[in-house]
């Protein structure tokens, strides 16, 4: 991937399906400097601990046999909650005027996700996507990752 060039003042949104760093470039395009001006997180533990019930049973026709359903994966369904939160946060903000330009860097799942939730306000903002999981790596990693030239 070739580096990318962060202009001044942009905004880089970094999420995931339980955490989300937005970032201002505070350098320019050729040295950014990215600081965190928001953070967001998802309380979201496993499917496990959210659901109580077994899953339920079915009836396969006429007779008593009866099939088991698919348990509800509670914890992808908070994942895509949250990237629709993540993309209302930056509607708002988009509609104040509070930025021009976006990168957004997530994980495949969750960029397809923003993309349907990204208002038409949103997306025309947005320069650049990453579809690489970020939230992990401190801000100094974050920009070296973004803007290296390999």
């Amino acid at each position: 991937m070739p580096g990318l060039q962060i202009d001044h003042d942009a905004w880089v949104l970094v999420g995931d399906g339980e955490k989300a760093l937005v970032f201002r470039n505070e350098g320019d395009r050729e040295f950014p400097n990215l600081q965190v001006i928001r953070q967001m997180e998802s309380e979201n533990p496993k499917t496990s601990e959210q659901g109580t019930d077994a899953p339920g049973r079915k009836g396969d026709g006429p007779g008593p046999q009866k099939s088991s359903m698919e348990q509800t994966d509670w914890h992808t369904l908070e994942k895509h909650r949250f990237a629709k939160d993540m993309a209302e946060m930056l509607y708002k903000a988009a509609h104040k005027g509070r930025y021009e330009k976006l990168v957004v860097a997530a994980p495949p799942m969750i960029l397809g996700d923003l993309r349907k939730a990204f208002h038409k306000e949103v997306k025309d903002r947005v320069v650049a996507e990453v579809d690489k999981t970020l939230t992990g790596h401190p801000p100094i990693e974050i920009e070296r990752i973004l803007t290296q030239k390999s």
